[in-house]
């Protein structure tokens, strides 16, 4: 089974907060009414929220600039001053995206995006009783 796109997603759930059924969304995605269901059921019915980046995290921008750095031949530490970030946020990045010779800032930040991703359920489909209690005020 093929996941659904960032865009697939979009539409269903503006499909689904139209209040369209099942059957009209997979007819326009030609996707199963099932698939669909499941991907509405698996966030308890309520649109997650999209993704986003903490401002912990580096940045594309950081990321382009430890590669110029590393390019010119920087120290981390002078890279890391220049970022504001501490050295070894500099070296656990470079050793975890291919080192200071094929470290790309695009491929680590695309990465760095992926490992962040987590297949957590809301905590309204986990908790039927909350989600009752909800459902009831809506």
């Amino acid at each position: 089974m093929r996941r659904f796109t960032e865009e697939e997603r979009i539409v269903v759930w503006d499909r689904w907060q139209a209040d369209d059924g099942y059957r009209l969304i997979d007819r326009d995605l030609r996707r199963s009414a099932a698939s669909i269901r499941a991907l509405v059921e698996s966030w308890g019915g309520v649109r997650p929220e999209p993704r986003r980046r903490s401002p912990w995290h580096l940045s594309l921008i950081e990321r382009e600039e430890i590669s110029r750095g590393v390019a010119a031949g920087d120290s981390l530490r002078m890279v890391a001053a220049r970022l504001g970030r501490a050295p070894s946020t500099i070296s656990r990045e470079l050793a975890r995206n291919g080192g200071c010779h094929r470290y790309r800032a695009h491929h680590a930040d695309k990465a760095a995006w992926r490992r962040a991703r987590r297949p957590k359920p809301s905590k309204l489909a986990e908790n039927p009783v909350l989600r009752a209690v909800v459902e009831e005020t809506v």
